[in-house]
């Protein structure tokens, strides 16, 4: 472990009665230091915002839920960075705070300021601890949850390690409470589909449940990042995590990916426009030769993009085969389509594929 993210779920920083639990916040900070006092680099995506708001302000039963959550996590927020910065402090380590929209990942630019900043906050040895701005965000641009910003982010700085802290032990056969549930604790990639075991029930102060995090794990694992979905509540978990005796859930991870493949891995609900491509084209991209997307095999196109943004490729009988990151705009595209010699619209580089099957 070299550079691990590490997401602490709303139910580790609360209380059953929803108030913020400042003894595991105590004790994760701890935690997070013997892993800092070890040389590794530490990224903290941190939920408890709301939870803290709450806790100082009292709003009326008929409040508007989405303003109130917005009143809650812009106090709360202060707080929060507040407990985190004295506690770490006193440990003798530095913290940075990183607030963020899902807006933020869609433009490659804006991405690799983002990540420029973060890799220069860990350069120094400061922790940077980061969080959704919740005051800012509407609906359609919030993250499922803080286990997508947290993949995210992972992905972003080539982190080796991704850390979902939760309020279980990870993914069982079927609900944890029941005596017959076994805790899975390896996946690989030759493991069944997991989601059938899941319940699509989400946490008490949290927006996520544990089928996001089985997708984030899943995605990130298969991007090279070794992921643990574990117990954010048991004593001394990161320690186990690091020495391998932690009762978790662990995904394998494959080969890893190149950074703006990772990128894009998580682009698909950012793309700005889609391309549809003939067989020929697809057959060139899944073949075993390297190969970029050309004007020639594109049918038609729909969106008003420029270059560098997101392009979702689909096939002619309209299935998602991929994305990638335009190298010219629609402009451009409409002159070039079907024309042979031409530049690749999407570069192999800038290009990733589904599984093909």
């Amino acid at each position: 472990m070299q550079t691990c993210v590490i997401k602490i779920g709303s139910n580790v920083v609360t209380q059953e009665d929803g108030m913020p639990d400042f003894s595991r916040i105590k004790s994760l900070c701890t935690q997070v230091s013997f892993l800092k006092n070890k040389g590794i680099k530490v990224v903290l995506v941190t939920s408890g915002a709301v939870a803290f708001g709450r806790k100082n302000i009292l709003l009326p039963e008929k409040t508007n839920p989405v303003l109130k959550k917005q009143i809650w996590a812009a106090n709360g927020q202060i707080a929060l960075i507040h407990t985190y910065q004295q506690l770490f402090s006193e440990l003798g380590h530095s913290i940075a705070q990183i607030l963020v929209t899902k807006e933020d990942f869609r433009d490659r630019k804006h991405y690799l300021n983002m990540k420029n900043c973060i890799e220069g906050l860990l350069s120094q040895s400061i922790i940077p601890v980061i969080n959704e701005n919740d005051t800012v965000a509407i609906t359609e641009l919030m993250f499922t949850d803080n286990d997508e910003l947290a993949s995210l982010t992972a992905a972003m700085i080539n982190a080796d390690t991704l850390i979902l802290l939760t309020n279980v032990n990870g993914i069982y056969t079927g609900p944890p409470e029941l005596q017959d549930s076994k805790l899975i604790q390896h996946v690989d990639q030759q493991t069944q589909d997991l989601s059938s075991f899941i319940q699509a029930s989400k946490s008490s102060f949290g927006r996520g449940g544990m089928l996001t995090k089985l997708n984030m794990a899943k995605k990130s694992a298969n991007l090279g990042i070794s992921v643990f979905i574990a117990n954010g509540k048991r004593e001394a978990i990161l320690n186990d995590i690091l020495n391998g005796s932690a009762i978790c859930t662990q995904f394998e991870p494959s080969q890893v990916k190149q950074s703006p493949k990772k990128w894009l891995a998580h682009g698909e609900q950012y793309y700005k426009g889609e391309i549809r491509i003939n067989e020929g084209a697809k057959n060139a991209l899944f073949s075993n030769k390297i190969s970029s997307l050309l004007p020639v095999g594109v049918i038609s196109y729909s969106g008003d993009f420029e270059k560098g943004d997101i392009l979702r490729i689909i096939d002619e009988r309209g299935n998602r085969i991929g994305l990638g990151r335009a190298e010219y705009g629609i402009k451009a595209l409409i002159e070039k389509t079907g024309q042979k010699k031409q530049k690749p619209i999407i570069h192999y580089d800038y290009l990733y594929l589904f599984t093909h099957e």
